[in-house]
């Protein structure tokens, strides 16, 4: 059996795990990243694309004897039109894709898994606090923006359509600004052994927000530079042990809560994305449906994985061992889509 990924996100941990299970690996890349790819022993395969239909038809190839595992820029990359034109098994549940590329319906879901999230403002007039208004689908923080009133959600909007990065106020979501420390909470769900497992913790590097945190309050304001929340990497964290018991239970309603509402559920990675405030509440902003790239922290495994596994065990290598032991106990259905 062939483990597939896009080039790009957390593709040579996911491959690296691929091939510690024992699995045949291939990953389907820009050309331009080709090199790249070579240099690793692990990648049996390294499938260059020049458009993004030849990287669904590679994808195709391997439908008979391959798995896809997606990642946080297979949607963003690819489409959602080419992404439902992908006839290879993906790994979890395609159904949560629709979900996590909409900034509302993911709120829906974590509201309804009576998980503590921050204020939703439906319209600008609403706006009576500090706001981060932020882009639908996994765009890395590219285009968020902080808002003190409705005036300043009004213009930010206005520059986001006037740079075609957005058609209409409807597809953003203006969101209460938490104070706090964002801890992003990572999980893996197993149906195989039904077992919610805390998998490991990151913080998100961000740029130019994380930059202006050098300045002097003298400088910041002479600059007068607007903050932006671009990712271009990923810090370890390790929670309070007190903290873990309301995270886990989070993930657990969580769980629950797709698998009612979106069929057949949570299957496999996920992440909780959180701020942690000075009461020791968890308030989560957003979740990632499938493999977040903060788990490259954790390639030989993370502080929380080596309780469960007592071995090296990263995000990707959990994603194999889910796949072979549901293929040895011949549940595949339970793991694919």
């Amino acid at each position: 059996m062939i483990i597939a990924t896009i080039g790009s996100h957390s593709a040579l941990q996911i491959l690296h795990g691929a091939k510690k299970e024992g699995f045949q690996t291939m990953i389907i890349t820009d050309n331009k990243r080709e090199g790249f790819y070579k240099n690793f022993s692990f990648i049996d395969t390294v499938s260059a694309y020049t458009s993004l239909d030849e990287a669904v038809s590679m994808i195709n190839e391997i439908k008979d004897n391959g798995i896809l595992i997606p990642h946080g820029s297979l949607v963003e990359y690819l489409g959602k039109e080419r992404v439902d034109r992908i006839e290879t098994k993906i790994f979890g549940n395609r159904k949560i894709f629709e979900w996590e590329a909409n900034q509302k319906k993911k709120m829906e879901l974590l509201k309804k898994s009576n998980i503590k999230i921050p204020e939703i403002f439906e319209r600008p007039e609403d706006v009576d606090r500090l706001v981060i208004v932020k882009l639908n689908g996994a765009k890395g923080g590219k285009g968020y923006f902080l808002a003190k009133n409705k005036s300043e959600v009004k213009e930010g909007i206005q520059k986001l359509i006037e740079s075609k990065m957005i058609r209409d106020e409807d597809e953003v979501i203006i969101q209460e600004y938490i104070i706090g420390v964002p801890m992003y909470f990572q999980f893996f769900y197993s149906n195989i052994i039904d077992r919610t497992e805390i998998f490991g913790i990151d913080i998100r590097y961000e740029t130019n927000i994380d930059g202006l945190r050098r300045l002097t309050y003298e400088y910041m304001k002479e600059l007068n530079i607007d903050p932006t929340f671009v990712v271009v990497g990923n810090i370890p964290a390790v929670a309070r042990e007190s903290l873990l018991p309301v995270a886990l239970e989070y993930a657990n309603n969580f769980v629950r809560t797709t698998k009612e509402l979106v069929s057949p559920g949570m299957i496999g990675p996920f992440c909780l994305e959180s701020i942690v405030t000075d009461n020791s509440d968890i308030v989560v902003f957003e979740f990632s449906g499938r493999i977040v790239a903060g788990t490259n922290l954790y390639v030989n495994g993370s502080p929380y994985s080596w309780l469960y596994w007592d071995e090296p065990m990263s995000m990707g290598r959990r994603i194999a061992r889910e796949i072979r032991v549901a293929n040895e106990k011949d549940k595949l259905s339970l793991v694919v889509s």
